[in-house]
Formats: C-alpha cells, sequence, structure tokens
C-alpha cells in the first residue's frame, strides 16, 4: 500500500457546497483534498443541471470575502421584489384562477441598498468554484475518483481511493449529498419522508423584463416559481404531483410552453423555452446527528428540504461558515479539530437552525399543496396580515435573507 498523502481536511464530494468549504478553509490555512467521483468537465457542462440557486444577500457575503464573487456577479440577477400568491393554474389538466390575496415584499424596506438575493445559475457556480480550486495551492482536487474507503482511528482518518491511492487527515467532510453514503457509513441515521411531488426545472427567454421580480404561485399540487435570470429569462421551479410529472416532461415543446404560458399570464408576453427541461424528485432529509469522530456533515448530506422557500443552497453555506469558525477556533487553541469536543460546538450551532427552518418549509408546503378551501382561506387571510404589518415583512425579509441569529464571520454584517 502506498504512503498515504497527508492533509488538514478531506471533503467528499466537489459539489457546490464541498468546493465552497475548500475555499472557505483554504482561506484560513487549511489544507484541503476534495474528493468527487465524477469528471469536472461533465460536471461543468450545461446540460449537468439545469437548476439554479437563490444567494441570499448574507450567503453573498461570504462569496464576496472570499474573493469569488466578481467572477459570478455577472451572471447573477438581483432579486428585487418578491410577490406570493396563493392560487390555481388553468391548464389542459386543470381548471383554476389566482386568489385576491398576495404578498408582496420589496428589498427598499429594508433600508439598504441592496436586493433580497440573488438568482445564479448552478453551471456558473460550479465554474467559478473549479476555476478558483484549481488556483489555490491548498487545495487538491482527485476527480474522477471513488472512494473504496474510508476509517476513522483515534489520532486520524483514512480515505482509501479506488486507485489504490490513500488520504490522511484530521477530519473528514461529508458534502456527498442527500443520499451520503459516507453519513450512513458512519451509522448516522436520518429523519426523511418523500413528498410524492416532483420539481420540474426549466428556464424560458420571455418578451418583457422581469424587473427584478420573483413571483412564486402556491397550486394545488405544490409551487410554482418564476425567478429572474440575466438575458430576459426566468427560471422555472414548478412542483407537480409526483404520478402528474411524467406527463408534462413528455409533452412536446410547443405544448410546454403553453402550459408554462397558462401559469405565467401574460404579465412577461411571449416566452420561448430556453433550453432543456429537467425533474427531480422532492424530499426531506434530516440527519440526526451533524457530526461523529472525525467526521461532520454539510449541505444535503445534513439536510434536504423543499426548495418551496429556495433556502437549500443558504443553509449548506451558513454550515460551511460556521465550521470553518470553529474548526480555526479549535486550532488556534491547539484542539484536535477531528475531536467531538470541536465538531460538537458546530453541531450545536448548526443543528436547531437547520431544523427549524427545514420543518419550517415542510410544514409551508403541507399548507399550501393544497385545496381545502377552509385552509385557502386561513392561509390567505394570514398572507394579507402579513402584507399589512411592515415588522412583520422586514422579519420575513431578513430569514429569507439568511441575515438573522448568530452569524458566522464569513457572513457577519461589515461593522
Amino acid at each position: 500500500m502506498t504512503n498515504a498523502q497527508k492533509f488538514d481536511i478531506v471533503i467528499i464530494g466537489g459539489g457546490p457546497a464541498g468546493g465552497l468549504a475548500s475555499l472557505a478553509l483554504a482561506a484560513k490555512g487549511f489544507s484541503c483534498a476534495v474528493v468527487d467521483a465524477g469528471d469536472p468537465a461533465a460536471m461543468r457542462a450545461a446540460a449537468f443541471d439545469g437548476r439554479t440557486s437563490a444567494i441570499s444577500y448574507a450567503s453573498a457575503r461570504v462569496f464576496k470575502r472570499l474573493g469569488l464573487w466578481d467572477a459570478i456577479a455577472p451572471e447573477a440577477e438581483p432579486i428585487r421584489d418578491i410577490l406570493v400568491t396563493d392560487g390555481r393554474a388553468k391548464s389542459r389538466f386543470s381548471e383554476g384562477g389566482v386568489s385576491n390575496f398576495s404578498l408582496h415584499f420589496d428589498s427598499r424596506e429594508l433600508g439598504e441598498d441592496q436586493p433580497l438575493g440573488w438568482i445564479v445559475e448552478n453551471k456558473v457556480i460550479r465554474d467559478v468554484l473549479f476555476d478558483a480550486i484549481g488556483k489555490t495551492e491548498t487545495i487538491t482536487l482527485f476527480a474522477p475518483a471513488l472512494r473504496a474507503a474510508t476509517a476513522f482511528h483515534p489520532g486520524e482518518a483514512i480515505v482509501d481511493l479506488a486507485d489504490g491511492r490513500r488520504l490522511s487527515a484530521a477530519l473528514v467532510i461529508a458534502a456527498d449529498g442527500r443520499r451520503s453514503p459516507l453519513r450512513a457509513e458512519a451509522g448516522i441515521k436520518t429523519n426523511e419522508w418523500r413528498y410524492n411531488q416532483t420539481g420540474i426545472v426549466a428556464t424560458v427567454a420571455h418578451e418583457h423584463s422581469h424587473e427584478g421580480v420573483a413571483q412564486e404561485f402556491f397550486l394545488p399540487s405544490g409551487p410554482f416559481a418564476i425567478l429572474p435570470m440575466t438575458n430576459h429569462r426566468s427560471s422555472l421551479v414548478w412542483t407537480e404531483h409526483e404520478d402528474a410529472a411524467p406527463a408534462y416532461m413528455a409533452l412536446s415543446d410547443e405544448t410546454f410552453r403553453i402550459e408554462i404560458e397558462n401559469r405565467f399570464g401574460p404579465y412577461l408576453g411571449a416566452i420561448t423555452p430556453a433550453g432543456p427541461r429537467w425533474s427531480y424528485p422532492l424530499a426531506f432529509t434530516l440527519a440526526q446527528s451533524y457530526a461523529a469522530p472525525r467526521l461532520t456533515l454539510i449541505g444535503d448530506a445534513a439536510h434536504a428540504i423543499h426548495p418551496i422557500a429556495g433556502q437549500g443552497y443558504n443553509l449548506g453555506i451558513k454550515d460551511i461558515a460556521a465550521l470553518v469558525d470553529v474548526l480555526t477556533e479549535g486550532r488556534d487553541l491547539g484542539l484536535d479539530i477531528g475531536a467531538m469536543t470541536v465538531l460538537q460546538n458546530y453541531q450545536r450551532w448548526r443543528r436547531f437552525d437547520s431544523a427549524s427552518l427545514a420543518l419550517g418549509t415542510d410544514l409551508l408546503n403541507r399548507l399550501f399543496s393544497n385545496d381545502i378551501t377552509p385552509l385557502r382561506l386561513a392561509r390567505s387571510l394570514g398572507m394579507s396580515a402579513v402584507g399589512k404589518v411592515k415588522p412583520l415583512r422586514e422579519f420575513f425579509m431578513r430569514q429569507a435573507g439568511a441575515d438573522m441569529g448568530a452569524l458566522p464571520s464569513l457572513m457577519a454584517r461589515e461593522g
């Protein structure tokens, strides 16, 4: 067996969470190995992932402080307003309309010259992260590379790759997704369930400007979001019943366009699909522990939530920022960064916050993804009440901006 290559930290998963974690940790002086089974060239291809991510203004501070935002900004569309409406879509499969109740969040009410967030294509994020990793001497990327085994010892963790290479580190970070094999191997249990919903994702070009407005219609099948993108485009995130989604995915491009138009309405003018469509099963996953000896979880490996509030990636970014603070403090105090005495600080910081938001989005989805008349009336009245109370609107805007609670240093406000 070859001698192990030594690092401070090995990160399993080179996606948006794992890649960002490596750069944030390297900025604090940690040496990192990033292991991913995928080929970076394939992961950077346009056909790999058609989704977008909502980057909150607090999360954007992380990219700015790591020197990454200037490369992202040209492809990031600011969200100036959010309009939420309780409605029913009219389509070839159903009849419906829009309720008289809606909720408007205006970024100007925060009294700060910044948007509520930005919509960025996942491909852009991946490209920026891979480019930065390639320029960072203290990060070594192993990809494509299969992880064959991981062993946790009192003094180190050993990661064996399928090609015979061996990596040694004080800590392993699982950033390997919702079905995290590493989490399962460590015996960390999860609370999870499926929603019997499918997320349909597509990009459309349109005639009129979206003016930076993100719209979300709550339909009986689930939320239907229209998210502003650059160049007169919008990202469509359409939640549909699991058994109905295949019929929509099988439609011709023209019929699919008509279905989208029926939901958009006329406010964006003529629309045209601007790329392929994707579909993803929706599920809830929450790890019962975020840490084990020499192992910790971030991103979807720790929590995978419903996209109803667009907070999935922001939760992962906050994980990363908090973990960086915890590990840096532990190292500076001369502690073993893989010991549970250090990692429990991360778990205490992040698990309650993550669980609260995850369960909150679950409740929202269950409340709004139905057509029960008393519930429709109650939620419409609730939306109307929030819309009339400015402090409540500001609270929800700051919550969406990930700008509440104890913020890690990479996310903290200036001054």
